[in-house]
């Protein structure tokens, strides 16, 4: 018998684990957290902070073009981005200014990776990420409507996938929930 419950128990980790671990690298907090003032800049030059995005839910994706993993999912997040700009949904293609000459280089690479319509910033020195705490690609940082940081997914998705979109529009709905809600106790 208590070679039946070892093993028993055994599973149920093993089985608990496998669970964890397809969750892993998602990570939504239960009260937002304030973002980072650090200016990041679009292909154009033009000076922008994460929270002149209030009133979308951003997908602020730290990436690298070194970074095989981001690379690879470019394609993926361009085809993302197409089924959700139209839905309150923005992507910010972030990475650091110093891998690129200029904009016209970053917007090549992108198109030559299936990823032209992306929207793409840089981050002077790192900063922005530095500020984050974000030294690994690829890492999204997940923004409310509201303009503060509710949740992280590290490392790589099947962007594209509709499993991913809905989930992507399941967390935007329950912060949205959430808001509404806050704001009906403050009497707004």
């Amino acid at each position: 018998m208590k070679k039946f419950c070892l093993l028993s128990l055994f599973f149920c980790l093993c089985f608990a684990f496998g669970v964890y671990a397809g969750e892993q690298n998602v990570n939504i907090y239960e009260h937002g957290r304030q973002l980072p003032e650090t200016p990041i800049y679009d292909r154009h030059g033009n000076q922008v902070k994460l929270t002149d995005f209030k009133g979308d839910f951003v997908l602020a994706v730290f990436w690298s073009r070194n970074c095989r993993p981001c690379v690879s999912e470019l394609d993926d997040f361009n085809g993302f981005y197409n089924k959700v700009k139209d839905n309150g949904i923005k992507v910010l293609m972030i990475s650091r200014a110093d891998e690129w000459q200029d904009a016209a280089e970053q917007e090549r690479f992108l198109q030559r990776f299936d990823a032209q319509d992306l929207p793409f910033y840089v981050d002077l020195k790192g900063r922005l990420a530095g500020d984050f705490g974000i030294f690994t690609s690829p890492h999204t940082v997940l923004i409310s409507q509201t303009g503060e940081e509710i949740g992280r997914i590290h490392g790589t998705a099947d962007w594209d996938s509709d499993k991913v979109v809905e989930y992507i529009y399941g967390i935007k709905a329950q912060i949205a929930a959430r808001i509404q809600d806050k704001d009906k106790k403050h009497g707004r």
